[in-house]
Formats: C-alpha cells, sequence, structure tokens
C-alpha cells in the first residue's frame, strides 16, 4: 500500500491537491473518496476508508474540493455546485490516467455530493455514503443567522465554521434551494449502501432514514452506533472503513494475486 500526489484541473481550470492510495497488487477497481464540509482529504474518515479500501485491494483518490478543502486555496467561495463537478473532474482525470473509477464514497456533504455526481458518471457503479444531509438546506444550519443575513444583504462574506474562513456568497445559499436530494437518489439505479450514526448531532439520523427509503435495491444501511458525525474516535473509522470495504467487495471483480513472471 503507497500514496502518491494526483492533481488535476477542476472545470474552472484551478488545481485540486489530491492522494491516491494504491493498493500493493494490481486493483480490482478504482474508488473516489468526497471529504465533509469542513475536512479535506486528510480528515480522519478520508484517510481511514481510503487505506482501508486499499488493502482490500481497491485504489482511491482523495483531494481537496475547491473552497472548502483544507488544501484548496485561500478565498474561493463555497459551492456546493462546484463539489459535484469536482467530483466528475476527478473521475475524468482518472479515466484519462488509466484508472477509472468505479465507486464513490462520500462523507457528510460529500456523501451528497457523491449521489448527485453519480448521476452524470455512468461508469460508477456504486455509491457509498457516510452522515449524509438528506437535504440541502441542512447545511444553512451551520451558518449564524447574523451572518446568512449579511452575505444576503452584501451578496457575500467571510463566515467562520470550526475555526477556518469560508466564503460565502448569496449563489450558495440560492442553489441549496434548487437540488432535490431525495428525488436523486430515487433516479440513481446504483447499489447503495447508507452509513449513519443514530446519536449524530450534526445530521441526524432521519436523514438516512430519507436518502434509505428513496433508494431503491439494492440498498444497505449499517449503523454507527455511538461514533460522532466526523468518526473522531479512531474506532468509529476502522469499523466505518471496514464496512465500506466489505460492501464494495460485491460489485468489483475478484481480487487476484499478482503472479511472478517466469523466465521461459
Amino acid at each position: 500500500m503507497s500514496d502518491k500526489s494526483f492533481t488535476f484541473q477542476n472545470e474552472e481550470g484551478r488545481p485540486l491537491s489530491g492522494l491516491l492510495e494504491s493498493p500493493e497488487g494490481t486493483p480490482r477497481g478504482w474508488a473516489i473518496f468526497a471529504h465533509c464540509f469542513t475536512c479535506g482529504k486528510d480528515s480522519r474518515a478520508a484517510v481511514h476508508i481510503s487505506r482501508a479500501l486499499s488493502r482490500a485491494g481497491i485504489g482511491v483518490l482523495r483531494f481537496d474540493f475547491a473552497g472548502t478543502g483544507i488544501g484548496s486555496a485561500h478565498g474561493e467561495a463555497v459551492s456546493f455546485a462546484s463539489d459535484v463537478t469536482d467530483l466528475k473532474s476527478a473521475a475524468n482525470a482518472m479515466t484519462a490516467a488509466g484508472m477509472t473509477p468505479s465507486l464513490l464514497i462520500g462523507h457528510s456533504l460529500g456523501g451528497t455530493a457523491a449521489l448527485v455526481a453519480a448521476a452524470d458518471l455512468p461508469d460508477i457503479v456504486a455509491v457509498a455514503t457516510i452522515g449524509a444531509p438528506a437535504e440541502l438546506q441542512h447545511i444553512l444550519k451551520v451558518f449564524n443567522a447574523s451572518d446568512l443575513d449579511t452575505v444576503r444583504r452584501d451578496g457575500e462574506a467571510s463566515v467562520e465554521i470550526a475555526g477556518r474562513p469560508f466564503l460565502i456568497r448569496r449563489s450558495f445559499i440560492d442553489a441549496v434551494e434548487e437540488v432535490d436530494v431525495e428525488k436523486t437518489v430515487a433516479a440513481l439505479r446504483r447499489p447503495l449502501l447508507v452509513l449513519h450514526s443514530p446519536v449524530d448531532q450534526v445530521v441526524g439520523i432521519e436523514h438516512a432514514s430519507r436518502i434509505f427509503v428513496a433508494a431503491r435495491h439494492p440498498k444497505s444501511f449499517v449503523s454507527l452506533d455511538m461514533a460522532d458525525h466526523l468518526l473522531a474516535d479512531a474506532a468509529d473509522a476502522n469499523f466505518a472503513s471496514a464496512m465500506v470495504a466489505s460492501w464494495a467487495n460485491r460489485y468489483l471483480p475478484p481480487l487476484v494475486a499478482d503472479l511472478p513472471q517466469v523466465e521461459a
């Protein structure tokens, strides 16, 4: 198992920084991990799940979304639409590099972005979400009412969330009302794994119920028991990782050991 940098351009031509977690042998498939709103490619969930999949023979790209990722350029505006297009750009870049992704895994808002992006990525055979909201309006709850008023009045504002500044524009607030997540899930027609903690204080368990009910079979649900939203406890992150890796096995070719070449 090893990781290497993988930089690609999004639709606006901005470089996005990523890391490829590659298995030791020939990969049985490739996946993309989409991080949560205030996280980045090096969050605990991103690292643990990517490495667990790598140990299972699945290569994974984890990267920083423009505007929200830890490694994104300062001053970029937050945009759910750009998260979706960034995932598509990542898939296109991987395909061009001979690593066509088959799986999308997303954490929190990254999970919702994965559900939306999958509709336009025919090579994606299955999607997994972790603590994903069933409606985009939910993300507005992380902002103070005064900050939202400032954005609506002035058109944009720098807002601090979890100790980090984010540039929020009025278009972001307007856009969250345009995406019907449950309708998107109903039309997905791909195997779906929903992981969620019943004690999640950021995105309530009712969001998992709504996504699961909206989805068509095959669909699976895994309770993350006492985990918090960010999977801060290593044991919780490892459990979620193991569940995703085990579930993904069903939708990829079997792992074939690389045999040493024998000289004639």
